[in-house]
């Protein structure tokens, strides 16, 4: 890294709390190594409150632009001066570009979930999905799922009056039929799951400091013919993960999402192509 490092190298950085647990820095330093590009990425422990200070620092330190996790996603949009139609339509951001000073923000995390699943084999065009979870990562799932063709999508969150706004401006935009229930009807879970192709953990149960939690809590929901995906990566299987497969179900981490969006931020970044097989095989 001591090497490579310049007067001119450019810091994109990683905002969210937690996130030492990340590899992102790993993933996109390793990246830019290989295609000898001078850039920088390191992760700093950013929540809702220091977020302001911290995208302004972006502006401020002429930063190439930065990624978002959670619990930044949504609050974020407020920041930019342009958000990309994706991003617009699903109200969260996960990438920040910074081009002379205007903040553009990007969401690449449907994109990198779909492309995650073709790379496992997994084919969910034409088929239904029950998706865990209404905010930033879900959403942007939804949207990029419904565009690709999914025929349907049932939403559970904890709050689902708060999301329906939303979904119905994601039914109108792209056709697809969307529904949105109440996490904690878990009978109108187990119909929905019953018909469905594919279900999605989105939501941060699962993961640090509830990582001994999980967000299905009665397993005869899990079917050999059922694919499971939680977007979490750490722990690399979650309690619903290890049920899931317990069961016979093909499950899925949030690795492959996290590898496929990462590449697509490199992307805006840096007008170049993320070398996705050397790093998958360096460190997945």
């Amino acid at each position: 890294m001591a090497e490579r490092i310049t007067g001119k190298t450019e810091l994109i950085g990683l905002f969210a709390t937690p996130i030492r647990h990340s590899i992102s820095p790993q993933m996109h330093n390793e990246a830019f190594q290989r295609l000898q590009l001078d850039y920088a990425y390191l992760a700093f422990e950013v929540g809702q409150e220091q977020l302001p200070s911290a995208i302004q620092s972006i502006k401020t330190l002429g930063m190439r632009g930065a990624n978002l996790s959670m619990p930044n996603k949504q609050l974020a949009c407020h920041y930019m001066d342009y958000l990309s139609p994706a991003a617009k339509l699903a109200g969260a951001i996960n990438t920040i570009v910074n081009d002379n000073g205007v903040l553009t923000g990007h969401i690449t995390d449907g994109t990198g979930f779909m492309s995650g699943l073709l790379q496992e084999g997994i084919q969910i065009i034409g088929k239904k999905m029950t998706l865990l979870g209404a905010g930033g990562a879900a959403t942007a799932i939804c949207i990029q799922a419904a565009l690709d063709g999914v025929s349907s999508i049932a939403i559970f969150d904890r709050y689902p009056e708060k999301y329906k706004e939303k979904i119905a401006t994601i039914k109108k935009e792209t056709n697809c039929t969307i529904q949105i229930y109440d996490l904690a009807d878990s009978d109108k879970l187990h119909i929905e799951v019953r018909n469905s192709a594919i279900l999605v953990n989105a939501t941060n149960v699962g993961m640090k400091p509830l990582e001994n939690e999980t967000p299905i809590h009665d397993t005869s929901v899990f079917r050999k013919d059922l694919v499971v995906v939680d977007v979490i990566y750490t722990p690399r299987e979650t309690i619903m993960l290890k049920q899931a497969r317990e069961a016979g179900c093909q499950t899925l981490n949030g690795l492959g999402m996290l590898l496929w969006q990462g590449a697509a931020a490199f992307q805006l970044w840096t007008g170049k192509e993320m070398p996705v097989a050397e790093i998958k095989e360096l460190l997945f």
